[in-house]
């Protein structure tokens, strides 16, 4: 028997679920928590483009990279920071694993609307993890900065942008331990398979020492 919803015209409903490779289905406009499988976010991370892949390599920065360098930095930056605010920062991004990458500019333009559903999606991730959704504002901030100390250095090594353009965008870059700024100065795209590999890896450190 069929599940296709059908309108009062009896015309089909538009399909608003994606089916996810682990084989779940996850409804976009009412996401549970019950359909987010690591898995599948750390897939499809690992092939979403960050700058909508204008950066230099021979692969695309992905969002699974970016990820993990923003909770490295967020864990330097917060030394005293407990597990969970770790994974919550390795997660800050999984929303993307559904709706892409969508660069700023844009998200401006399309407005609130694009916002809320984000939000409501990466709310089910926090609940499938065991994170508090919304985050504690003093932990989004964090996050945030550290998001932007990453997107300086991806912009400058990766993106074509120039340090005092990225200095308008993404403010100076806060003081990082020195080991971390190096490697943050040599950033390399990564191949998907890698950058997923490398994802999951954390992800299950994290996961396992709450």
């Amino acid at each position: 028997m069929s599940t296709r919803k059908v309108s009062a015209e009896g015309e089909a409903a538009p399909r608003a679920w994606q089916r996810m490779l682990s084989g779940r289905r996850l409804d976009l406009l009412n996401p549970s928590p019950q359909d987010v499988e690591i898995e599948d976010i750390a897939h499809g991370l690992a092939r979403v483009a960050r700058w909508n892949g204008q950066t230099q390599g021979a692969h695309a920065f992905s969002v699974a990279q970016h990820v993990l360098l923003v909770e490295e930095i967020a864990s330097a930056l917060n030394p005293g920071w407990i597990t969970k605010w770790r994974l919550a920062a390795l997660l800050h991004d999984a929303a993307e694993y559904v709706i892409g990458d969508l660069i700023s500019p844009f998200k401006t333009a399309i407005g609130l609307d694009y916002k809320a559903f984000e939000l409501k999606l990466l709310e089910a991730i926090h609940l499938r993890f065991g994170l508090p959704a919304p985050l504690p504002e003093e932990i989004a901030f964090e996050i945030k900065r550290a998001d932007r100390v990453a997107a300086f250095y991806e912009a400058t090594r990766l993106a074509g942008f120039s340090r005092e353009e990225a200095l308008i965008y993404f403010n100076h870059p806060e003081e990082i331990d020195s080991d971390l700024k190096r490697r943050l100065m040599n950033l390399s795209p990564l191949p998907a398979a890698e950058a997923q590999r490398f994802f999951l890896e954390r992800f299950s450190i994290l996961a396992s020492s709450r």
